[in-house]
């Protein structure tokens, strides 16, 4: 058993008879100890989503996930293909298995994928990745009062906010866990 202050984004966990994976993760500590969290939860068999609220001491049964490490290989419509690195199976997983990773994933690149029994609930990538900018809003000169950020695009089309330093064609790299720049590759 777990108590809701200790659960990660990514942690199974069980609520009645639905295994849920964590989504979003929040942590609120109120006013005379009445900390709370919040959270959103995807169901593992029906794929719906739905947030909840719960004290920081609620306590939930902890369920372990299989994790493979696969290769992206391409997209086919909302389909994404992954081959088993060590049998060389492969499996599609949708938009929806994917999530935030859709920013992110460029072909050939490795991930672990969550399994529960035979059925892809998820992915982990790895915390930091490269990716070459592919747009980059001009610098304008004189404007450096402070910490100055501008637009950016990758090579798999997400936009973020980098320094005025980056140009187009700099690799940079990315927390995949917030989408936020980290430095330059």
């Amino acid at each position: 058993m777990r108590e809701a202050q200790d659960l990660r984004v990514g942690n199974t966990l069980k609520i009645g008879n639905d295994l849920f994976l964590v989504t979003k993760f929040s942590y609120n500590k109120g006013a005379r100890n009445a900390s709370m969290v919040k959270m959103k939860l995807k169901n593992l068999e029906t794929g719906s989503i739905a947030e909840a609220v719960h004290k920081a001491s609620d306590k939930f049964e902890d369920i372990v996930l299989e994790r493979r490490k696969m290769q992206f290989l391409y997209s086919s419509g909302d389909f994404y293909t992954f081959m088993d690195q060590e049998n060389f199976e492969q499996m599609d997983l949708t938009k929806d298995d994917l999530g935030d990773a859709l920013n992110f994933l460029k072909e050939q690149m490795s991930i672990d994928v969550v399994l529960y029994g035979a059925r892809a609930v998820g992915v982990e990538l790895p915390i930091n990745i490269e990716s070459k900018i592919t747009y980059a809003e001009p610098a304008v000169r004189g404007d450096t009062g402070g910490k100055v950020m501008k637009t950016a695009k990758t090579e798999t089309g997400y936009e973020l906010q980098v320094p005025l330093y980056i140009n187009e064609g700099d690799v940079i790299r990315i927390d995949t866990r917030n989408g936020d720049f980290v430095s330059r590759a």
